[in-house]
């Protein structure tokens, strides 16, 4: 049996908006402890505000957020920095908006709550994905 390619996770730089805090909190945490440079936003204003000081490999992105749609923050993304990456999370019943979300950019969704490893390996896709467009 051949080994995994071995990753360095502190190549990508993500960003994780959500405005349910205690889930992003502790969704950080994780994603530190396997290496990745993460910052968080709670709502889509701020992460536009990030997104304009700091470049980001990847974004996570929920759908449903009060003060902005993910939606109108995915379009805003990819005007702002058009290579990052975009990955929508949305809540049961929600597909079809994030199916949407891909029409405007988005690499692909995840429905909440999903599998962290399920969440690492989708980020990964989504970063090698981006290197081969480079």
């Amino acid at each position: 049996m051949s080994a995994a390619p071995v990753r360095d996770s502190n190549q990508i730089s993500l960003l994780l908006v959500d405005d349910e805090q205690a889930y992003v909190n502790v969704l950080s945490r994780r994603f530190e402890r396997k290496g990745f440079s993460v910052k968080v936003a709670n709502n889509g204003t701020q992460a536009i505000q990030l997104a304009r000081i700091e470049d980001f490999d990847v974004a996570v992105l929920d759908l449903k957020m009060d003060d902005m749609d993910g939606i109108e923050v995915l379009k805003i993304f990819k005007k702002m920095v058009p290579d990052m990456v975009v990955i929508m999370l949305t809540g049961h019943g929600s597909e079809q908006a994030a199916r949407d979300g891909i029409k405007f950019g988005a690499f692909d969704y995840l429905t909440k709550p999903c599998d962290f490893e399920d969440l690492v390996a989708k980020i990964w896709e989504a970063y090698e994905d981006k290197k081969t467009r480079r």
